[in-house]
């Protein structure tokens, strides 16, 4: 998406978002889809067996007739070969020719990008793109669904109109050393709260049930997971707020153990950077192409 974007000058960028699309799959649709691909009649029953399955409601068992289980293991992999033939198929092998500029398309699970060279392109793809989820019993979502131009503006803070977020990361335009224009992503605001939040109640949890050498030593493990995703160019801003915010947190709950509030913030820096030091940020995704 970086290189798209920075060095290819696909400025134009479609972010869709799909209303219920778990839940809007169609049963038919998808069975034609399979048989394209999968003859085994075995591993055919078994799909069929998962769509079927009932779903308990309100004390009363349904058995649905379009999307895939909430919470079944094969739900992601239907769902998947789903929208490669809806989405993937149809925009590389009947739109991409019919374009004048240069276009991408970025997909994971339902979430999706479309990026163009050409603002024509962009439009007439936004005209068409609804119609042709709407074949398939797909809907777009009307107010999370947009078309930007990156190449207006540029700024992290002063034009959050022209950022987008995929994937956990919020991704806007700005200007790299040698002044050139480049994607930047940092992490999104939503998901750093959610990860904090989630960290606030973890140590909540286990403050008063672990020792603080293993509280710690299973802290930093969570900090090397969240690095190891989030640790890429141009996002040190976000990581050192997580790390900064994990400190917080254990000054806030480790004074909740019961009895005096022993644990001053002179202590806990002490303890995070000396005793049994946190884990620091480390980007682990530096590349070269972030760099023009």
């Amino acid at each position: 998406l970086s290189r798209e974007v920075s060095m290819n000058r696909m400025r134009y960028i479609i972010d869709a978002d799909m209303q219920n699309y778990f839940g809007s799959i169609n049963h038919q649709c998808l069975r034609e889809f399979l048989d394209l691909k999968i003859k085994d009649g075995v591993i055919r029953k078994m799909i069929d067996k998962w769509l079927k399955a009932g779903i308990l409601e309100n004390g009363q068992v349904m058995y649905p007739t379009e999307g895939t289980p909430q919470g079944g293991s094969i739900s992601p992999l239907i769902s998947n070969v789903f929208l490669h033939y809806v989405l993937d198929e149809w925009f590389k092998e009947q739109i991409q020719r019919l374009l004048k500029g240069e276009s991408f398309i970025i997909r994971f699970a339902d979430d999706f990008l479309l990026g163009f060279t050409n603002k024509e392109d962009a439009l007439r793809v936004m005209e068409v793109l609804p119609k042709r989820l709407g074949k398939f019993g797909l809907t777009l979502h009307p107010e999370k669904t947009r078309l930007l131009d990156l190449g207006e503006e540029k700024g992290e803070d002063k034009h959050p109109n022209k950022t987008f977020d995929f994937l956990g990361f919020t991704h806007y335009m700005s200007t790299s050393r040698k002044g050139k224009s480049i994607l930047k992503r940092k992490t999104s605001s939503k998901k750093l709260n959610l990860a904090l939040k989630r960290l606030s109640d973890w140590i909540k949890f286990y403050r008063q049930q672990l020792p603080i050498a293993v509280l710690i030593g299973e802290l930093n493990q969570k900090l090397h997971g969240h690095y190891a995703y989030y640790g890429i160019a141009f996002n040190c801003r976000k990581l050192h707020t997580y790390y900064n915010r994990t400190k917080h947190l254990l000054h806030k709950w480790l004074n909740h153990r019961g009895g005096k509030r022993v644990w001053t913030w002179n202590k806990i820096a002490k303890l995070t950077t000396e005793w049994i030091p946190l884990v620091r940020p480390k980007i682990y995704h530096s590349y070269q192409l972030a760099k023009p």
